[in-house]
């Protein structure tokens, strides 16, 4: 079972698929990586030997992933908050922060539908 950055890399799948398991890396910084660290692509992850293993993580060293990552992302989120510009007031709001229209659609970011009911007058 390879482990990498907290991460267990999925047993029956390509290195190369794999490595995206890891949150901060998509396929092209996989590639990147394998070929840094010279370790064929299309190799599974149950077949690694513990010296690729070493090897594609000292090629990841370059990178911020996984929980510095996230922490970077959430920082950055914060002080857009804080200093309450545009998108830090949207991001409050839970509404959508690179200018999508809310009139329709938008339901992933707005959670599901409220329903108001109108109050009859007697």
């Amino acid at each position: 079972m390879a482990r990498l950055a907290g991460v267990d890399l999925p047993r029956e799948k390509r290195v190369e698929i794999g490595l995206t398991y890891i949150y901060g890396i998509g396929l092209p910084s996989s590639q990147k990586i394998l070929s840094d660290a010279g370790v064929n692509p299309d190799t599974r992850v149950k077949d690694l030997t513990d010296d690729e293993v070493s090897k594609i993580r000292k090629a990841m060293e370059d990178y911020k992933v996984e929980g510095d990552l996230r922490r970077e992302v959430a920082l950055n989120i914060k002080r857009l908050t804080e200093i309450g510009c545009y998108r830090g007031i949207r991001h409050r709001k839970g509404l959508p922060v690179r200018g999508q229209r809310t009139k329709t659609n938008a339901r992933t970011r707005k959670g599901p539908r409220k329903l108001v009911s109108k109050s009859k007058k007697a």
